[in-house]
């Protein structure tokens, strides 16, 4: 069976299968849950490659509770298994939706501030 896929899809596929390629999970505009099983794909795949996870988060404009488990169970599993995890530049609207919901700290986000600032 041949796949293609979608242009929200499209999106998610921003990582290769090439090693030392750039395996950055690139989060769509639209984190909703119809995204959720595509990203949670990406996130297995990115640690597996290398266990290092990265998470491009600079064009989120809205993100839902299904997005936000993935991440935060991304981010237990990266800690727990000594891997870095990493949100890349993340959008106000990804920052205000995490914060608001209470998940900075299970995703890592507070520790990024102060490292980066």
């Amino acid at each position: 069976m041949i796949s293609t896929l979608s242009p929200p899809d499209m999106a998610l596929a921003a990582t290769g299968d090439v090693p030392g390629e750039d395996r950055t999970v690139v989060l769509p505009g639209q984190c909703t849950t119809v995204h959720a099983q595509d990203i949670g794909v990406r996130l297995v795949l990115a640690a597996d490659f290398d266990g290092d996870i990265v998470i491009d988060a600079s064009g989120v404009e809205s993100i839902g509770h299904a997005t936000l488990q993935l991440l935060v169970a991304a981010h237990a599993d990266a800690i727990a298994n000594g891997h870095s995890f990493t949100i890349a530049a993340p959008s106000p609207a990804f920052v205000e939706r995490v914060t608001a919901c209470r998940l900075a700290d299970a995703i890592g986000l507070d520790n990024q501030k102060e490292i980066h600032s």
